[in-house]
């Protein structure tokens, strides 16, 4: 399965080459993760795709400095709904309906069902629900990554709240939730490019059940 190579080959890139990446690759990255499955079909986050040096610079010190923030070539910021409300889930439904050439009264019991589920639960906890589906997405960037010999890192060490601020999306009714600088591995330069991929025993990783 070329995948499972794909998957073996890639590891946490700790040192970029600064060389660029295709555009017709990130857009198969970022195609990818706009494919991912996620619950109830809302797609509750986005990704952002930077380039700018500059800004890639000033997001560089609140990732506590981690030089494949500027090194990458790309760095993609996943960013999640803060909050569902009636006119998002109304959206997304009123979308598909039109794409798939239905009245929305076809979905407006569910959308109903979906109202009250969501709109019950706190702002905290439906971020938190919309968070994970951004991390589906994000899986898939990483695989899809992966397979095109697109080096990647994912990346959770950074000050959520201070790299909000700087990207305006408060504002955007977003949070963010992850970062996935793309690029090129400097294989010299970098410690773990040549170390042996470590994981958790199969039989230590699988639990049975019959």
């Amino acid at each position: 399965m070329q995948l499972l190579e794909t998957l073996k080959w890639r590891y946490a890139t700790k040192k970029m080459n600064g060389k660029t990446v295709p555009q017709e690759k990130i857009d198969e990255i970022v195609e990818a993760a706009r494919l991912a499955p996620t619950s109830s079909g809302l797609q509750p986050f986005k990704v952002l795709v930077i380039t700018n040096p500059e800004l890639k610079a000033k997001i560089q010190p609140v990732a506590m400095g981690q030089t494949q923030v500027v090194d990458s070539s790309h760095l993609l910021v996943f960013a999640a709904w803060d909050k569902y409300t009636a006119e998002r889930i109304e959206g997304v439904y009123t979308h598909l309906a039109a794409e798939r050439g239905v009245p929305y009264s076809t979905y407006a019991d569910y959308v109903a069902r979906l109202k009250s589920v969501y709109l019950s639960q706190s702002e905290q906890a439906n971020f938190e629900h919309a968070a994970r589906q951004a991390y589906i997405a994000f899986g898939l960037a990483i695989a899809a990554a992966a397979e095109l010999h697109v080096d990647a890192t994912p990346m959770e060490g950074f000050d959520n709240a201070a790299l909000d601020e700087l990207l305006g999306l408060p504002a955007q009714g977003l949070r963010s939730v992850t970062m996935l600088p793309l690029g090129y591995r400097d294989q010299e330069n970098d410690w773990l490019a040549n170390q042996k991929k470590v994981r958790i025993p199969r039989e230590d990783f699988v639990l049975k059940i019959a």
